[in-house]
């Protein structure tokens, strides 16, 4: 077993978390939780794009699995998202609660498909 992988994906998904820790200290006031949304949409384009880019090019696979599954993987937060999810409807809040998963789960697709269009253009 290769060494190199785990600790491309290790030191990418701490730099990641540390990322997300730091998003998540900024104060937005409201019951919507901004935070998570805006991390996610951010972390769907450039996964978007990573893709898209190393997709047509001769990538090296230890990069590609530092930035994919280590930055983004612990940046980006789909189990905080269920929970916040979950919360808004639990607190009578659907509208809010339908609101956030329509944005997400449409927002971080077009994130996603926008990164690796964005990609396309750059390499």
């Amino acid at each position: 077993m290769k060494f190199i992988p785990f600790l491309a994906v290790a030191l990418g998904g701490a730099i990641g978390s540390v990322l997300r820790y730091s998003i998540s200290l900024i104060p937005f006031k409201g019951a919507f939780p901004a935070s998570t949304l805006i991390v996610n949409l951010f972390g769907a384009l450039i996964i978007g794009f990573i893709a898209g880019f190393t997709d047509s090019q001769t990538a090296n696979k230890n990069l590609v699995l530092f930035f994919k599954t280590g930055i983004c993987g612990g940046f980006t937060t789909f189990s905080t998202f269920s929970l916040e999810s979950v919360m808004l409807f639990q607190n009578g809040k659907a509208g809010l609660g339908i609101i956030y998963v329509v944005l997400s789960v449409a927002g971080c697709l077009l994130g996603v498909w926008a990164g690796i269009s964005l990609s396309k253009h750059c390499g």
